[in-house]
């Protein structure tokens, strides 16, 4: 309870019977579809061992103050899996696509920094490939690289979708 009652929140419920525990696990379902809803938004998708879930919370918050936009996160908290909905609202088309790009590093240099990765449930892919720099080196991108060629010698297999384009 005490590390909730941190962040600025309007209200912390608990589920005392199988009604509430229902609308408990309805609301958070709803989560991204609200968020759609709302306005354009980015999704990255991002996990630190749990110990470290308010660090990256509060980290996050932090850097969209820093770059001017707004977040909603939500996720799978027993597995540290946080996913992080950066919400355009009102922010310039300027703003969207140039700040965000660089809170969006931050937030990944973050991540790896409480010992966490890019990607949960979701892995890589268009999103987040440009990121992999933050969690690997280009000795072990090229390695990683070199495997998948082995196995995939015509490129055919979800090309373009895990690597760098600078790689």
């Amino acid at each position: 309870m005490g590390v909730v009652e941190q962040f600025q929140i309007d209200e912390i419920l608990f589920a005392d019977t199988e009604d509430q525990k229902n609308a408990l696990w309805k609301m958070r379902r709803s989560v991204g579809e609200a968020v759609k809803s709302n306005s354009i938004y980015k999704e990255e998708d991002t996990v630190v061992p749990r110990y470290e879930l308010a660090a990256l919370l509060n980290g996050i918050k932090t850097i969209g103050n820093k770059y001017g936009f707004q977040s909603v996160c939500y996720g799978h908290a027993g597995d540290g899996n946080l996913h992080v909905n950066i919400v355009k609202g009102d922010m310039s088309d300027e703003a969207w696509n140039t700040e965000v790009t660089k809170g969006i590093r931050e937030i990944f240099e973050l991540t790896v920094s409480l010992k966490g990765t890019l990607s949960g449930e979701h892995g890589i892919g268009y999103v987040q490939k440009n990121y992999m720099d933050i969690a690997f080196n280009k000795t072990q991108l090229q390695l990683m690289k070199g495997i998948k060629s082995t196995f995939d010698p015509n490129g055919i297999l979800n090309p373009g979708k895990i690597f760098p384009d600078t790689l």
